[in-house]
């Protein structure tokens, strides 16, 4: 049965890497309670400044 199923991945297209990237997607999407606790704080002040002081 492994074989037909290998045969049929092979004959529509599907890869064993495409198969490997779906299951990762669902394995990060899947997760239903997303810790949201870091978005409290307002993404500018999460960010590293980017400005430089003069004569650098």
């Amino acid at each position: 049965m492994k074989q037909i199923q290998a045969w049929f991945e092979l004959i529509a297209g599907i890869s064993r890497d495409e198969m490997a990237r779906l299951a990762r997607a669902r394995e990060i999407f899947a997760n239903d309670d997303p810790d949201l606790s870091s978005l409290q704080m307002p993404a500018c002040w999460r960010r590293p400044a980017r400005v430089r002081a003069l004569g650098r």
